[in-house]
């Protein structure tokens, strides 16, 4: 399996780009997030990483069916893990400590960016790829769902061009993901699983607030395509939702807390490549 890219202990994951985060648009100048360059070597234990789980999921279920049949559904056991590794000013689940300067005072360039954007566009382009072929069958419920990104950015790549810029080439962040990707997709379903829900929910919250803090410092505030969808996104998030707990229905209680323990994961590498865009 390919290794994880970035040492991103809890306190460290990358909690902005947690899907669904309740953030106000005042608290956009306190949000933070942790991206490390080096092999990860701080991955919490699987002790802790069932502690969270076990935590988070109790949270959100119902108090007599125990997140089984007649609890909450799947998808908020998924964002009760994603939301307990944001900070307190980031969500009122937060539990961790801020461990970098707030965003407002990052200052991005149009090169890191647009290498964010193409490893962006090569994990998007995969986990599509992925859901196409459905060697898992179940797979093919995730097919034209509204949010696919991969034509979008290959149009945003384009206007860069345009604009006199040269696109890179996929880097190791981009490459390392995608190929994990491609890795659990054949032998681990369920984690696949919390890979496609994170990096698809993030990019709809968290990622679409800092594109539009990019936007405005070095893109004179110009809207990209990435951070636009074709009819109603809320409607487009919630049939997706209503896929993930549909596929989810028939798991075994051990394979929803394998899919829920892969969430800091997703967020390291996640986190590598939005690196990129300070760097």
């Amino acid at each position: 399996m390919a290794p994880a890219p970035a040492s991103l202990s809890a306190p460290r994951a990358l909690s902005l780009l947690a899907p669904a985060a309740r953030v106000s648009p005042g608290r956009w100048s306190g949000l933070s997030v942790s991206v490390a360059a080096r092999p990860v070597t701080g991955v919490l234990s699987a002790t802790a990483q069932r502690r969270l789980v076990a935590a988070a999921a109790a949270t959100e279920m119902a108090p007599a069916a125990s997140g089984e049949e007649g609890g909450k559904p799947f998808v908020e056991e998924m964002r009760a893990v994603a939301m307990k590794l944001h900070t307190k000013d980031q969500a009122r689940e937060g539990e961790k400590e801020p461990q970098a300067p707030p965003v407002a005072k990052w200052e991005p360039s149009v090169e890191g960016y647009l290498r964010f954007l193409v490893d962006s566009r090569l994990v998007f382009q995969t986990l599509e790829d992925i859901v196409e072929r459905a060697a898992v069958p179940w797979y093919a419920e995730f097919r034209n769902t509204g949010l696919e990104r991969s034509e979008a950015l290959k149009k945003d790549l384009e206007w860069f061009k345009e604009q006199g810029h040269t696109i890179p080439e996929p880097s190791d962040p981009g490459t390392t993901y995608a190929s994990l990707l491609e890795e659990l997709s054949e032998k681990d379903p369920q984690a696949f699983i919390c890979h496609f829900y994170n990096v698809y929910f993030a990019h709809t919250a968290g990622g679409r607030m800092i594109g539009k803090k990019v936007s405005e410092k070095i893109l004179n505030k110009k809207e990209l395509e990435f951070y636009k969808w074709e009819g109603n996104l809320s409607q487009l998030l919630q049939e997706v939702r209503n896929k993930l707990n549909q596929v989810a229905s028939s798991w075994s209680r051990e394979e929803k807390d394998h899919c829920l323990e892969e969430t800091e994961k997703s967020f390291a590498y996640s986190g590598a490549l939005l690196r990129h865009i300070f760097t």
